[in-house]
């Protein structure tokens, strides 16, 4: 399989993309998805997600103070 940075993977192999995506290549070719959940049921006045690309994961915290986290009542994925 090729992938879409031109990096040739062996059929039944598997790896994790810079953006976070598990990959699979088999015969019909490459299927990824997201790693990460992301967040969708927070107040979206008061807080902000951030991404952290090396652990694959978003935090929520307040938009006016980065140390507090916010409740989160909803992940997609």
């Amino acid at each position: 399989c090729l992938d879409s940075n031109g990096e040739v993977h062996k059929f039944s192999s598997s790896w994790r993309t810079a953006d976070c995506h598990d990959c699979y290549c088999d015969r019909d070719g490459i299927k990824c998805c997201s790693s990460f959940m992301t967040p969708v049921g927070y107040d979206e006045k008061k807080c902000v997600m951030i991404f952290n690309k090396e652990t694959c994961t978003y935090k929520v915290v307040e938009k006016d103070d980065s140390s507090r986290e916010c409740p989160v009542h909803t992940w997609v994925g």
